[in-house]
């Protein structure tokens, strides 16, 4: 196999966005669009990944990383001029060279590869990914000749009545010899209507010299789908959302209705669970097998073990043991980390909280910067009061406290192990183990007094 490398062109502004974010760090289904060319790229043993790019370069670099090399296009002067640019890193490389736009973000690595080896196979110096266009309006035109070899491409604006009329469009991804390409790429000129440099040009150079050019056509319209503005962005987004969850399904996960079942790139989800609708399940979260989620329920980069339930809650950067039961109408903030069998009930919320086994929090509670042991029950409408106004402090409640409803407990402040709170009580000092605390005014009653209060009337 001859070296690989690629070229991706993620200069462009992208001024129909109408957005501040730079055009190809749009997400699509939570991952930039750009991060998504790259990552489809890693399996097609790619040696040299290279991004060119301009405005926004450096939320660029920030995305992805050690992901890519760069290169910087300073003026926008088209496709051909962006390939140039990248010459200093691939000048005198003998191998295939593969173009792809950072604003395709549907394209997948089985197209990638085939597109590769058919190249590498035919032993083209060029080779087209083309696809069949119902609308090919705005697409260059893939012109064969009378034995069907590519002839050249021509863009939308340069093509005459009888080009437009071609179904065949030009994806803007191809394979390229690398010398070859550089080569050709110094004779292409910008005389056209734009006034740029376009990359197709060199497929029309290279055919006038008798190279052999080379033409794969995916079957998959919407792979090549190039994102342009909002509209397109949410086309996108659709197709990989359904692209998303039939994976998810293939692989065991049940979907009460996928078409309002939303799940981002860089998801796992573990066999036989359900995914009820109204649910978003955002990058980085791991659930486990037989989890019953949603419905209407957001998980963000979190870890939810096996049999647990999560209904009608959030759940952020945080993790959650198993068989947990969280809802309906839970908050589950960030760094919190709840043990095996707890219970997290309606209207609590829990902030870098951590829960051991088997612990209740059943009703109307905050929890926040505390340490809960196992099997403590904090009853309803208790409340850590962890700020002072400047800082934020700890609350521990040792292994099998009870705490009772509407108490609370002034950080920072340990309840020690067994030890009981009694309700409605505010705590401002430890509790030993095995103690009870009351903090409560005596309860005053005084007789007769509505019907002194109404004879005095």
């Amino acid at each position: 196999m001859s070296k690989r490398f690629a070229v991706i062109l993620a200069a462009g502004k992208g001024t129909r966005m109408k957005s501040d974010l730079y055009k190809v760090l749009h997400p699509v289904c939570g991952k930039a669009m750009v991060q998504h060319v790259v990552d489809q790229l890693k399996g097609c043993n790619v040696e040299k990944t290279i991004a060119v790019t301009g405005h926004g370069a450096e939320m660029v670099r920030e995305r992805l990383g050690a992901d890519a090399e760069y290169v910087l296009q300073e003026e926008q002067l088209g496709t051909g001029h962006a390939v140039m640019q990248a010459e200093s890193l691939l000048a005198g490389e003998k191998g295939t060279t593969i173009v792809l736009c950072g604003d395709t973000p549907l394209l997948t690595e089985k197209t990638i590869d085939a597109l590769l080896d058919f190249h590498e196979k035919e032993g083209a110096k060029a080779t087209v990914l083309t696809a069949k266009a119902e609308d090919p309006s705005g697409y260059g035109r893939v012109i064969r000749d009378e034995s069907s070899a590519v002839k050249r491409i021509v863009e939308h604006k340069d093509a005459n009545t009888e080009e437009r009329d071609v179904k065949e469009i030009n994806t803007g991804t191809y394979c390229f010899d690398n010398e070859a390409l550089f080569e050709a790429l110094s004779e292409v000129t910008n005389d056209n209507v734009q006034g740029e440099y376009y990359l197709p040009d060199v497929i029309e150079i290279l055919q006038k010299k008798g190279e052999r050019i080379g033409a794969w056509q995916t079957p998959d319209f919407d792979e090549t789908m190039g994102v342009n503005d909002r509209v397109a962005l949410s086309r996108a987004e659709q197709v990989m959302q359904t692209r998303i969850n039939e994976e998810h399904m293939r692989n065991g996960a049940g979907m009460i209705d996928p078409s309002n079942t939303y799940i981002q790139a860089d998801v796992t989800i573990g066999k036989d669970t359900v995914i009820y609708p109204g649910t978003v399940i955002e990058s980085g979260t791991v659930i486990g097998d037989q989890c019953v989620i949603g419905p209407h329920t957001e998980i963000k980069n979190a870890r939810i073990g096996s049999g647990t339930t999560v209904k009608q809650s959030v759940v952020h950067d945080s993790e959650i043991g198993k068989n947990v039961a969280i809802g309906p109408f839970s908050h589950i903030r960030p760094q919190s980390d709840i043990g095996d069998d707890a219970r997290i009930g309606n209207f609590v919320e829990i902030k870098k909280t951590s829960m051991g086994t088997g612990s209740k929090a059943s009703h109307l509670s905050y929890l926040g910067d505390a340490q809960i042991g196992d099997g403590v029950n904090v009853g309803c409408g208790s409340i850590t009061v962890n700020y002072d106004g400047t800082n934020k402090h700890l609350t521990k409640i040792e292994d099998g406290a009870f705490i009772g409803c509407n108490s609370n407990l002034i950080a920072p402040v340990t309840v020690g192990q067994g030890a009981y709170v009694a309700a409605g009580s505010t705590i401002t000092d430890d509790v030993p183990g095995e103690a009870l605390a009351i903090a409560r005014e005596r309860q005053t009653v005084k007789e007769n007094y509505v019907t002194e209060k109404m004879n005095k009337k």
